[in-house]
């Protein structure tokens, strides 16, 4: 029984979704998706050329874009081979591990955003509270350990996804909602008892995103708090302003993550495009526009990339 066991989960195979009723435009969405991918990772690799080589950006503000930039470039990675496979080479089908494995990645890789989103958040906060010990509170040592630490924390919380839904069994039709592999979508799928594997994906979500959403909905009250408490209205507005590349980030993240887990719970399946272009923006959307932000909004950073680009 055990042998048959095992051969059935080996033999378990998935199949990818593109977007519902588009199947004849396949060749200008992969156009279209091969070049938000490569603005994407153009955009993030010149971010973290530029910090890494200009001494003058290696502020704690410069560092947690870092870790963004190389946390945008890994949910890239993860997730090329399976979307553009569809669109480029027409490859649907995915095996359970390699499912499991991507899942793992990309929940991974999304948790610690929403962590380094959190960091940078307390980092405007001491920006503005206390800005003449700015760079002594946040020195490189200790933005490594806060970096450290949160990623330990996200690798704790979803090491044990792909091993909860590896003790699953799957018998019915494996077709995917998305191009890539999400926890919900993989598990839905399954035809045996999901109740401990759904509650902890629940728990994980809550822990992380909303934990890390309360706590930076905390830092901007603090945020208003000490602006409030200047008295000049322009140095109000410069405080602010600090911000803005910030909360621009946090739209481009949460507003996708927050649609989609309220589409999956309340439409179930209703909207099965909206759903596909959502679960395209989560992952797409954060990686492209972030670089496009930051540049815009930091003048520093503006004129170093000009200066590369006209040497």
């Amino acid at each position: 029984m055990s042998a048959m066991n095992d051969t059935k989960l080996k033999s378990v195979i998935f199949l990818f979704s593109g977007l519902p009723g588009h199947g004849d435009a396949h060749l200008w969405i992969s156009i279209l998706l091969c070049f938000l991918y490569g603005i994407s990772i153009v955009g993030n690799s010149v971010i973290l050329f530029i910090i890494k080589t200009d001494p003058s950006l290696h502020e704690p503000m410069y560092n947690f874009l870092s870790m963004l930039a190389v946390t945008d470039f890994g949910i890239l990675i993860t997730t090329i081979p399976t979307i553009l496979g569809i669109y480029l080479f027409k490859s649907r089908e995915i095996s359970l591990d390699a499912c499991l494995a991507q899942l793992f990645f990309i929940h991974l890789l999304q948790y610690i955003e929403s962590s380094v989103l959190l960091l940078m958040a307390f980092d405007r906060f001491i920006a503005i509270h206390n800005p003449l010990r700015y760079a002594s509170i946040l020195n490189s040592e200790r933005i490594a350990k806060m970096g450290l630490v949160a990623v330990l924390r996200v690798m704790v919380l979803v090491l044990p996804l792909p091993f909860l839904l590896k003790r699953l069994q799957y018998c019915r039709a494996n077709v995917l909602s998305h191009s890539y592999c999400v926890h919900r979508d993989v598990m839905n799928m399954a035809c045996s008892d999901i109740t401990v594997t759904s509650i902890y994906g629940l728990f994980t979500k809550l822990f992380q995103m909303g934990l890390d959403s309360l706590l930076i909905f905390l830092s901007y009250v603090m945020i208003l708090k000490t602006v409030l408490s200047i008295a000049s209205f322009e140095e109000r507005l410069r405080a602010l302003n600090t911000c803005v590349s910030h909360l621009c980030a946090l739209l481009l993240f949460y507003t996708p993550e927050i649609s989609l887990s309220v589409i999956h719970r309340v439409g179930k399946g209703s909207y099965p495009l909206l759903q596909t272009l959502l679960g395209y923006m989560s992952l797409l959307l954060p990686p492209l526009m972030n670089p496009i932000v930051y540049s815009v909004k930091s003048k520093h950073l503006r004129a170093r990339i000009i200066k590369v680009f006209v040497k």
